[in-house]
């Protein structure tokens, strides 16, 4: 533009003044005009060739970013190849598909009426291998040291060694996974979450005695997702040899809840009673917030129990658990079964049991000691059916020495209609977990 505004200006001096002029002048302005001309058509030029450039520029660009992207393509490539090469069974891939964990106990009590003594060394192994993304396999024992007994007095000691569970897990999808081998049942869920160190109270609630632990079979379990806040709907469903007899009779006292492995002394392949057990559960658990949520579950389990195939077993349980912020914890089970006999006729064993936590972090009181100690208390009460009731009142608590270390202390107080069963206790317990 400034160019074009010299050149009009000059023209219009040159129109002007032209008759006004010598001829020696006019051409002198004539030049000048010219060389303005000049100029601009090289101005015009360098602006093309600077055009120009900057294209090249721009394409030389691209050209090197699609080379790098191409070369970062390629090396992923490599690398995927490379590991799909590797063998899943050496180097630290391998120590990612196999895990040991579980727990370790030591316990001093002193019972009523008895002396005090260490009475329980307790290690428990849980070996996890991973085969595959879809193949599992988990198996948990029990080492336990305790005096060995003859006759109607203890002599010297023994350490005992039990399969507690040994599964098979094929993960068929993301809702069903299939399960095989001898498992822990889910009548309640005391014994898949809260047995061993998972319990802030050193044993166990007394109703779980009713109950079969484990089963040998094939289960089928999984959870639905019930929209995006959280929710699910958990099942497993079931079918295992279930309860059998210590004798090859029907009696009462011969029901025996955990025995049936379906494997005699002799090597024979047999289920003791003929026919299968079956049970499952289903739950439903409900978040609402980060460590506040709720559950609650209904299961159950029937089959046969003696040699003769015509004496039924069956149970019932509800289970409940509530956790409101990450200092307290309410849980608990109602339980009831029926067992038909020869001398006793239908009885039913059942009791409930329930026990809270508290964790004194809460209080933020900013005292160490206070910070890593949590208070717990349970009732659990237990009727055999057969005539006779306890009850039994605990107050603890749990001194956390890490996340994995807990020293317990507790004091039980227990009432039973058979008065030589009625001491009370008072158990301390150091348990790590794994």
């Amino acid at each position: 533009m400034k160019t074009y505004s010299l050149i009009l200006t000059a023209l219009t001096i040159g129109c002007v003044s032209a008759l006004a002029v010598s001829d020696e002048d006019f051409q002198k302005m004539q030049q000048q005009i010219q060389d303005l001309q000049k100029a601009h058509q090289e101005d015009q030029q360098e602006i093309q060739r600077l055009k120009e450039q900057v294209g090249s520029t721009q394409k030389t660009t691209a050209e090197t970013q699609q080379k790098v992207e191409a070369a970062e393509k390629k090396a992923e490539e490599a690398q995927q190849t490379a590991a799909a090469a590797t063998p899943a069974a050496t180097g630290p891939e391998a120590r990612q598909n196999f895990m040991i964990v579980g727990d370790a106990e030591v316990q001093f009590g002193k019972t009523e009426g008895q002396h005090s003594a260490f009475e329980l060394a307790d290690f428990a192994p849980i070996f996890l291998f991973r085969a595959t993304d879809k193949v599992l396999f988990e198996a948990g024992f029990d080492v336990i040291l305790q005096n060995g007994t003859t006759g109607s007095h203890d002599s010297g000691s023994g350490n005992s060694v039990s399969l507690s569970f040994g599964t098979l897990d094929y993960v068929f999808n993301d809702y069903v996974t299939v399960v095989a081998g001898d498992m822990l049942l889910p009548l309640g869920t005391y014994s898949e979450r809260a047995a061993g160190w998972l319990n802030k109270i050193p044993d166990s609630p007394l109703p779980r005695d009713v109950l079969p632990g484990a089963g040998v079979g094939l289960q089928l379990r999984g959870a639905l997702p019930v929209g995006e806040s959280g929710q699910a709907v958990t099942y497993a469903v079931y079918g295992v040899n279930g309860p059998s007899s210590t004798t090859n009779t029907s009696n009462a006292g011969d029901l025996d809840l955990g025995g049936n492995v379906g494997l005699t002394s002799g090597g024979n392949s047999a289920n003791l009673h003929g026919s299968p057990s079956a049970g499952g559960r289903i739950g439903w658990f409900l978040p609402w917030r980060a460590h506040w949520d709720a559950e609650l579950g209904v299961s159950g389990m029937s089959g046969t129990w003696n040699d003769g195939d015509n004496k039924q077993w069956s149970a019932f349980v509800f289970d409940g658990a509530l956790h409101l912020s990450p200092n307290f914890e309410l849980k608990g089970e109602y339980v009831n079964t029926w067992v038909e006999s020869t001398d006793h006729g239908t009885f039913t064993p059942r009791g409930w049991w329930i026990q809270a936590g508290y964790k004194l972090a809460g209080l933020q009181l900013d005292l160490p000691l206070i910070n890593s100690t949590e208070l717990v208390a349970r009732y659990d009460t237990k009727r055999d059916g057969i005539g006779t009731r306890t009850e039994r009142y605990t107050l603890g608590y749990v001194y956390y020495i890490t996340n994995t270390l807990w020293f317990e202390g507790d004091y039980e107080f227990v009432n039973c209609s058979d008065h030589s069963q009625a001491n009370n206790n008072l158990v301390f317990q150091l348990s790590y977990g794994f």
